[in-house]
């Protein structure tokens, strides 16, 4: 991968949607994927509908961005559909990412575990589910900042080591 990878960050929250609530996990993530040396494409705020979730991911995947990092959706609420969402758009799973992150936040708070979040590979595209929490969204990608680049570079194709 010679230039920079390119993401995008879905943010779904009904609340923030409507303007009701101020989205504070989009920044973060975007923050922490500069650092990363990814390049931010594109980024949107919409309700938590699952039609809508699917339809927004496979936009951004047939413009071939390198990952798309989506927070909120992924708890035990009746609108938390991001992970369901997610399954119909990937191809393969990619469990470790999912698994490292529990993990981690396992970690700091029992509440981690009530993360349904997952994480897969549609196309050339890394997808990851975050919680909505700002503090976790943080402690996730610090979770994932070892391997990213290198799942990155897998998935475009880099296979040589």
């Amino acid at each position: 991968m010679n230039e920079k990878p390119s993401a995008a960050v879905l943010t779904l929250s009904d609340q923030g949607a409507a303007g009701r609530r101020e989205d504070t996990s989009g920044p973060a993530i975007r923050k922490r994927l500069a650092e990363l040396g990814i390049a931010i494409a594109d980024d949107a705020i919409q309700s938590d509908d699952s039609d809508a979730i699917v339809a927004r991911l496979r936009e951004w995947v047939a413009q071939g961005l390198d990952l798309i990092v989506t927070t909120g959706g992924t708890g035990f609420g009746p609108r938390d559909n991001t992970p369901e969402a997610t399954r119909r758009v990937i191809e393969r799973e990619a469990p470790g990412l999912s698994e490292l992150m529990r993990a981690e936040g396992l970690s700091k708070t029992p509440m981690a575990a009530l993360s349904r979040g997952i994480c897969g590979i549609a196309g050339g595209t890394l997808i990851i589910n975050l919680p909505g929490s700002e503090r976790a969204v943080r402690e996730n990608l610090d979770a994932l900042a070892p391997v990213l680049p290198h799942a990155l570079q897998l998935i475009a194709g880099d296979t040589e080591h």
